[in-house]
């Protein structure tokens, strides 16, 4: 095996986690037979054969809420890093391309984005949309912007001298064609790989969101939410945390590991 690549074994195991976690999510609501939200025993009772994974904080069955928890997550970290690939590649190749002071001055303004912490970006614009998942989406593409900004350009930058540009340009392409048939199919690697590690923390930055309340409120599920509502009652039942952490961190660590073994390919390639 090619020193840094990932062993068969290892890649099929975190492709079977990541679609296992990934089916749970997109299409729990309709396997759950129960109500989410109604309570249907005492805070934190233990697993039964009617529970499975007992009751929550104020008695509401923690399989339902799992199996509805997962899919707002899931579609919120899917969103925001197609929407900040798509605007870090058009920046990034933009950057890359253009003259070496226009180039700087987008990456000094994606990096006065990047110094903000993320946290303080979601709660500035979760006080301006209160209770709406819009916000969160929003905060995260724009959390995640500078950095896809970023390694586009600097990819693009590599292609840019390795003489493709100036041919394209000598034999009279114009730009979109240079960037379509140079460009493009020499920086889509890095972007893949790339998407892959932001959609990991996409997934991390959605789960802290819900963890602090931010986002559509309660009573809906969510993954994040689920560990912060159930904490105090970790001693009693550990499920309602244990389950929602365990599918979150099985999922970002399958996703990075599948980035890191494409990025490493497509490298190599």
């Amino acid at each position: 095996m090619t020193a840094g690549r990932r062993s068969p074994a290892t890649l099929v195991v975190a492709g079977f986690a990541a679609t296992a976690v990934a089916v749970v999510a997109l299409t729990g609501p309709e396997l759950a037979t129960g109500s989410p939200t109604a309570p249907v025993g005492l805070p934190f009772d233990v697993p039964s054969a009617a529970h499975p994974l007992g009751t929550d904080a104020i008695g509401r069955d923690v399989l339902s809420r799992v199996l509805h928890g997962g899919r707002t997550v899931l579609l919120l970290s899917a969103g925001a890093t197609l929407s900040a690939g798509l605007l870090g590649a058009a920046l990034g190749i933009l950057a890359g391309l253009a003259g070496t002071r226009a180039g700087e001055i987008v990456v000094r303004v994606v990096d006065v984005v990047a110094v903000v912490p993320a946290l303080l970006v979601l709660l500035v614009l979760a006080a301006g949309l209160p209770g709406s998942d819009l916000a969160v989406l929003a905060g995260v593409t724009l959390v995640s912007l500078p950095f896809s900004v970023r390694v586009v350009r600097a990819a693009t930058r590599s292609v840019a001298v390795s003489g493709f540009v100036e041919v394209a340009r000598a034999r009279g392409d114009s730009r979109w064609q240079v960037v379509r048939h140079d460009i493009l199919p020499n920086v889509a690697g890095t972007v893949l790989a790339e998407t892959g590690v932001r959609f990991s923390a996409a997934v991390h930055l959605c789960a802290t969101a819900g963890f602090l309340g931010l986002g559509r409120g309660a009573p809906a599920a969510n993954w994040g939410r689920m560990v912060s509502e159930n904490a105090a009652g970790l001693s009693l039942n550990m499920w309602p945390v244990l389950v929602p952490a365990l599918l979150l961190v099985v999922f970002t660590v399958a996703v990075n590991l599948l980035a890191d073994d494409l990025a490493v390919r497509w490298g190599e390639a």
